[in-house]
């Protein structure tokens, strides 16, 4: 009972685990992007204290050449005066100064053989981190996209607002025209008043008009213009 208690605890820690991951993913993306960063910022500063020991092993070589290239000269020297003691005493710290120079030859190439693989590394893990920033800035536009999509969802998904707004356009658009509800209004006076069966009667020709109608202005107009040449002609005659 107690390990099947203990594997669902640890079931449940990796699923809680897997979700933070997931919903700060990007923001881890950039945690280890800057310890990549401070690990490639700590490798330079070895590389570049090799580099200062391979040039010192350098020098050193070469200090020795010139103590060994003058010690041989003199040693020639007293060889050729006879001189055996110095001539001994000149070779002893010529040999000594070889060993020296061997062993500065092997340590200088040791350390131009690492700062050759040093800087394969180097160059290696900068290419890899250039391509680590460039990965999260898609990573920060996918992740912002899918953020912006699911607010979209979450406010679609959300039917409430969506079907109110529908409700007050169809509650707009049912209203009453005023106008012809005024018109409607008219009619229903001149019903009770009355006056819209006068003005039927009158239109059917029992009464007179009490309102000037278009076709009265139309007879009115055209019977002005059938005595208009009439005038004239008894203008002529006179």
């Amino acid at each position: 009972m107690l390990n099947l208690f203990k594997t669902l605890m640890s079931g449940a820690g990796a699923r809680a685990e897997a979700k933070l991951k997931d919903h700060y993913a990007v923001d881890l993306i950039g945690q280890k992007i800057r310890e990549a960063e401070a690990s490639l910022s700590a490798a330079k500063e070895t590389l570049a204290s090799i580099i200062l020991r391979e040039r010192a092993q350098k020098r050193s070589v070469e200090t020795l050449n010139g103590q060994i290239r003058d010690l041989e000269e003199r040693t020639r020297q007293a060889l050729d005066a006879g001189d055996k003691k110095h001539a001994h005493d000149g070779a002893a710290a010529i040999a000594e100064l070889e060993n020296e120079r061997e062993v500065r030859v092997v340590t200088h190439r040791s350390l131009e053989e690492k700062i050759k693989r040093m800087r394969l590394s180097i160059e290696k893990a900068h290419r890899r981190v250039v391509d680590l920033k460039q990965g999260q800035i898609t990573a920060q536009a996918i992740d912002a996209e899918r953020k912006a999509q699911r607010k979209l969802n979450r406010s679609i998904g959300n039917t409430t607002p969506i079907r109110e707004a529908e409700d007050l356009i169809e509650q707009v658009i049912a209203r009453d025209d005023p106008f012809e509800e005024s018109g409607i209004l008219d009619e229903i006076e001149a019903e009770l008043s009355h006056d819209g069966v006068k003005d039927r009667m009158a239109a059917a020709g029992f009464g007179p008009q009490d309102k000037v109608r278009a076709d009265d202005v139309l007879a009115r107009l055209k019977g002005k213009a059938g005595k208009a040449p009439e005038a004239k002609a008894g203008e002529t005659a006179a």
